[in-house]
């Protein structure tokens, strides 16, 4: 099955991430089935557009949009699934709801996006953990690189514009390229944020 203008692909093992393992037993971390923060984001591609050219191949791991896999209840408390529904096992996505992609192992932010990581807030009179709008760029793209922004990098990025996925243990921010506004410079005091939890998902 192939689509015009879709992907197609399945999540790569079910569509929420409810539980995780503590010893030999399943602990359950989430009942209900709107809370996009439990929604699976890792799918496998199982066949790719007929008129869109793409680096991603049939097979590759691909991360997509919390919405993808996610079930709601409507205005008569019916349960539906998303728009890319086809089956429990089969979904089509749009271009734009892929945001990363494995190669060799590596993830490979998709063109438009972009992937940031907090650095440790340092305001003693605060209980935010985290600078706000700065972060250290993790995974690039060619439109970035081509405005001489490398991984790596401290960047800044506009308010309300950050979406956290956990990739390999590491809690970072998706960001679209736009949303990119400055470049720091490095004082030496940086430090890179991750959640203790977000490393043992």
């Amino acid at each position: 099955m192939r689509s015009i203008y879709d992907f197609i692909i399945s999540p790569k093992s079910s569509r929420y991430s409810n539980t995780k393992k503590i010893g030999d037993k399943d602990l359950i971390l989430n009942t209900e089935i709107y809370n996009h923060q439990f929604v699976s984001r890792i799918a496998i591609v199982k066949s790719i557009p007929i008129a869109v050219p793409t680096k991603i191949q049939v097979g590759d791991e691909v991360i997509v949009h919390h919405n993808v896999f996610r079930r709601w209840h409507n205005v008569k408390s019916e349960e539906k699934n998303s728009r890319s529904y086809i089956d429990e096992n089969t979904y089509c996505v749009k271009e734009d709801q892929i945001f990363s992609y494995k190669k060799n192992n590596k993830w490979i932010a998709s063109d438009g996006f972009c992937f940031v990581k907090p650095i440790k807030s340092e305001d003693k009179f605060s209980t935010e953990q985290e600078k706000k709008c700065i972060g250290v760029l993790k995974k690039s793209n060619k439109d970035l690189l081509d405005l001489g922004l490398k991984e790596g990098d401290l960047v800044g990025f506009t308010p309300v514009s950050t979406y956290e996925f956990i990739i390999d243990g590491e809690r970072l921010y998706r960001v679209l390229n736009s949303q990119i506004t400055i470049k720091y410079e490095y004082q030496g005091n940086e430090e890179e944020y991750n959640p203790s939890w977000a490393s043992s998902s």
